[in-house]
């Protein structure tokens, strides 16, 4: 039997791997053509939401998509979502409309071929720097100007206890949304690294894996002060680690408590 478990572990990340590997392959010729100008990085944006959109199809795995809200395509939104895997930007990509900008380590703009993409349509940051954390923080402001939405993970980095206990949050986020007067909209994703654990910890692996996003109501900042940062930074805190108790995993029956409740792959719950 464990003979048969390792085997089918391996098929199923190899049948991954591809699916993730292939359309990437193709849509890549198209993005390298459209990041030349800056009137076509839309476009490209929608590309990676294409390839999100096929690879995380192609995954067989249960993935909903819970909104606690209604998405208003005319406003502007900070979406602070935990960080506990890889698969947490192809997520954001796949579930949330419009043109966004994500904040996002500096070390993914060194990815072969995705890197120059990444590097090109959205904000690289390495948080050690303080002249990097700078440059990002007015990127960040100029995107809201320019009426698109951020996603900023507000840990930083993924957790040692990924989806289980939060890292303290970085300002960075919050600050930028009481400035500029623009709703904060927490996204819990609570079984990302039970489907990919962080690479950078364990190496690449994958175990199938029901998926699942709540996007939290927005938090308005209208009238907010710096004053109110260490409040509205716990409140947000608090409502994603709330929500990732909620969703505790069971490890002995290698499912999530709420599993009945999963919709078909790529159907979005309401």
């Amino acid at each position: 039997m464990k003979v048969l478990k390792y085997l089918s572990q391996r098929i199923y990340a190899t049948w991954c791997c591809t699916w993730f590997i292939a359309p990437f392959v193709l849509v890549y010729p198209v993005q390298a053509l459209l990041i030349r100008k800056q009137q076509w990085y839309r476009h490209a944006h929608n590309m990676n939401r294409v390839w999100s959109s096929i690879f995380l199809r192609m995954f067989l795995t249960p993935l909903q998509v819970e909104w606690r809200f209604k998405f208003d395509p005319k406003q502007r939104y900070i979406f602070t979502p935990n960080h506990s895997s890889y698969l947490d930007i192809p997520m954001m990509l796949r579930s949330i409309p419009g043109f966004l900008n994500f904040v996002g380590k500096s070390s993914l703009a060194k990815v072969p071929l995705w890197g120059k993409v990444y590097g090109t349509l959205y904000i690289c940051v390495d948080r050690k720097s303080a002249m990097s954390s700078a440059k990002s923080y007015i990127q960040s402001k100029k995107t809201l100007d320019e009426g698109r939405s951020l996603v900023i993970f507000p840990e930083g980095t993924i957790a040692p206890l990924a989806g289980e206990e939060l890292l303290e949050f970085k300002d960075g986020p919050f600050k930028i949304a009481i400035e500029k007067q623009v709703p904060v909209v927490p996204v819990t994703m609570p079984y990302n690294q039970h489907f990919m654990p962080d690479v950078e910890e364990v190496g690449l692996k994958i175990r199938r894996h029901p998926l699942k996003m709540i996007i939290h109501e927005p938090i308005e900042t209208t009238g907010m002060t710096l004053q109110d940062l260490p409040a509205l930074k716990e409140r947000v805190f608090q409502i994603i680690q709330q929500e990732l108790t909620k969703h505790n995993y069971t490890k002995d029956v290698n499912r999530y408590s709420n599993h009945q409740k999963i919709s078909a792959p790529g159907q979005a719950g309401v």
